[in-house]
């Protein structure tokens, strides 16, 4: 398929769901838009599929929550988009010597859950210092979450909206410190870790606070920070954006892999194949929503080895007959519901990312599972009520510790499993579904399948470290692009994708910002 014009007002390079929600903007503005995707699909890692054969079950492949997507986007592009709250925050399976039990964190809080604290710490104080800096970090979440539809804030501006204390704790210092600062059991500090190492590999003490910001970005989202589960897959989500984005008036073309990008001085061409014969186009404005490594080889720059980003994540998707019974004797409806952790007590966490550092599978595994049918029975088709997905992501399984060892993965899998039997009454290999062909229905994806499949370099889900969703006091904020967070070294080329300032998990924000600048400039 070709596009219908020569040229256009803005050319988005990918297809994914920042360049669906730029499209879609853009268009509505009454600008000439064309989107160009490299697969046969738009989505990105935003997508829902039918892996296991002769299984109706729609699974969320990549990405599988939504925490950071405004509500006033959602609004702005009438998106015909659900996303459900889950009543169960996390659900933490715990071991001291003969007593075992489960930290269950509801939501909202109740009575439940000041009652797990004590159960598992035998007093007040730690479900007291939860209380407090949770109550902290909600009032740094409404203070940021406001600016990420708008031009970016500098730095001073947000500091003097916080507490001095919580900015120093998640801004300042490696926020490993705050955390053994302000809580005592294990358990709970490691509860607290997690959030801040979604594909993130980092240790909690890195001088480098990338743990710091990956924090942040989790626990902002609407002000909120909740995750939320999108009715009918990630791919709803992507499918109404694309919808928007055509009822608008832009146009969509798949199966076109965009080769290289040539600035001008009026705009920039664009070339691309479609498998069978190469094509150009040009636009005033070219969005990218590739990785900023990949758009530097776009745009003739080369590629550089030392500055390729390094994705950290272990993705297993199951289909399972019935949820597996829980050694804690907890409802396994309430343990799954939300995040279940498993071997993510804070020492473990951190001698896991030793071991990987220094090139070993960690053991055990790190990870959380998350069960979407029990807040969307939808996406089970005709198996809804006799089966239920679950979804593993692994901590601190870099994309070197794969490169090194072939056989890494398997071993990742059978840890991955261990650390899940470990909590369980029963093995899970006894709840899984089997597909058409009698194998267990058991996805797993590390880094070096998410390059593969998505071209995201290293496998990194964010495309790159996160930044701080606020510029540093001394930037140059003189062109909207700056003001906005998406300029890159050429006038006509912006970054709409996960690389923008703001970008990062499905948010489309960096969709959102790179519009806003091309608005402001055309």
């Amino acid at each position: 398929m070709n596009a219908a014009r020569n040229s256009y007002d803005v050319v988005v390079v990918g297809g994914g769901h920042n360049a669906l929600v730029s499209a879609a903007y853009l268009a509505r503005a009454g600008l000439s838009v064309v989107v160009l995707e490299r697969l046969h699909h738009t989505g990105g890692a935003a997508v829902s599929v039918e892996p296991f054969a002769g299984q109706p079950a729609r699974l969320s492949r990549y990405s599988y929550l939504v925490s950071l997507m405004p509500e006033q986007l959602m609004a702005d592009l009438d998106l015909d988009v659900r996303l459900a709250s889950r009543t169960t925050a996390s659900y933490t399976p715990w071991t001291r010597g003969e007593r075992s039990g489960g930290l269950l964190v509801e939501r909202p809080e109740g009575e439940a859950t000041r009652a797990s604290f004590l159960d598992l710490t035998g007093g007040e104080e730690e479900y007291a210092a939860w209380e407090a800096f949770y109550g902290e970090v909600g009032k740094l979440a409404e203070a940021v979450a406001p600016t990420l539809m708008q031009p970016l804030p500098l730095e001073r501006d947000v500091r003097a909206l916080v507490d001095e204390r919580i900015w120093s704790d998640v801004v300042e210092e490696p926020l490993g410190r705050a955390i053994t600062r302000r809580f005592a059991d294990d358990t709970v500090r490691g509860v607290v870790a997690t959030d801040a190492l979604i594909g993130t590999f980092a240790s909690m003490d890195d001088p480098s606070l990338v743990q710091n910001r990956c924090f942040l970005y989790h626990l902002i989202g609407n002000g909120t920070g909740e995750w939320r589960v999108p009715i009918g897959g990630m791919g709803a989500v992507t499918d109404a954006l694309a919808r928007a984005a055509v009822d608008a008036g832009a146009e969509i073309v798949t199966g076109a892999g965009v080769g290289s990008i040539t600035p001008g001085p009026d705009g920039a061409e664009v070339v691309w194949h479609d498998g069978d014969r190469q094509h150009s186009v040009t636009g005033r404005r070219v969005l990218s929503g590739v990785a900023p490594w990949v758009l530097r080889i776009l745009l003739g720059e080369g590629e550089d080895p030392d500055t390729k980003p390094a994705g950290s994540q272990l993705k297993i998707n199951f289909l399972l007959d019935r949820l597996p019974a829980l050694r804690s004797g907890v409802d396994p409806a309430v343990a799954f519901a939300g995040t279940l952790h498993l071997a993510e007590d804070y020492s473990t966490i951190e001698q896991a990312y030793a071991a990987a550092a220094g090139g070993s599978v960690p053991d055990p595994m790190p990870g959380e599972v998350y069960c979407h049918s029990l807040s969307d029975p939808s996406i089970l088709g005709d198996r809804a009520g006799s089966a239920h997905t679950l979804t593993y992501f692994g901590l601190h399984t870099p994309a070197g510790l794969f490169d090194a060892d072939p056989g890494a993965k398997d071993v990742a899998v059978q840890r991955a499993l261990a650390s899940l039997d470990a909590v369980l009454a029963e093995p899970l290999a006894d709840c899984l579904a089997t597909d058409a062909d009698g194998r267990p229905c058991i996805e797993a994806k590390i880094p070096q399948d998410v390059e593969k499949d998505l071209a995201m370099p290293g496998g990194h889900i964010f495309h790159g470290d996160l930044d701080w969703p606020w510029a540093p006091n001394r930037s140059r904020l003189e062109t909207p692009a700056q003001q906005w967070g998406v300029q890159t070294g050429d006038a006509s080329v912006l970054l709409c994708g996960s690389g923008a300032r703001r970008g990062g998990a499905v948010s489309g924000l960096g969709g959102h910002n790179a519009a806003q600048a091309v608005l402001a400039e055309l």
